[in-house]
């Protein structure tokens, strides 16, 4: 009797720690949220990380931005400009960084930071790509007709980043 009550006491007092530390694991190996831009021109936004999963959106809009917020062996679970998240394959997600323009009316775009000389304008939901990003501003690229724009004015991008 005493020798089976051991063991149980010492089998509980290993298995704590372990389980303690696959937490602390867990915690530490999640990345932190990132943007990100969808690659293929049909993308099904499905419900959880599995095709088994019923596809809540179908998104037909290649370059959209998304924040990646979690990832699951080749899923990611993403958030779209409008705040809907769910779960992707990697393969539709690239790393191209891209933005939209979530100002409610058009936003200049400056041929340099903080620049006097429009060279574009910017219509609410026009998707770009961005290059560089500081000081508040960011080079925004709408198919070739690129100039600087002012960070707030952009979703796919933290306000105060800065690179490349």
């Amino acid at each position: 009797m005493m020798r089976a009550g051991g063991w149980f006491v010492t089998a509980a007092v290993a298995v704590a720690p372990v389980g303690a530390t696959a937490q602390q694991a867990a915690g530490a190996a999640k990345k932190p949220a990132y943007f990100a831009s969808i690659t293929a021109a049909k993308a099904r936004m499905r419900t959880g990380p599995g095709r088994t999963f019923p596809a809540s959106w179908l998104y037909v809009r290649p370059g959209l931005p998304v924040r990646v917020v979690d990832s699951f062996k080749e899923w990611r679970k993403v958030e779209d400009p409008g705040g809907t998240q769910g779960w992707m394959l990697k393969a539709l997600v690239g790393q191209t960084r891209t933005a939209i323009v979530i100002a409610p009316q058009p936003i200049e775009m400056r041929d340099k930071p903080a620049g006097t000389a429009v060279a574009w304008r910017a219509a609410p939901g026009v998707v770009g790509k961005i290059s560089e990003c500081g000081g508040g501003w960011c080079r925004f690229d709408v198919k070739g007709q690129a100039g600087y724009v002012e960070q707030r004015d952009l979703w796919g991008v933290e306000q105060g980043e800065v690179f490349p």
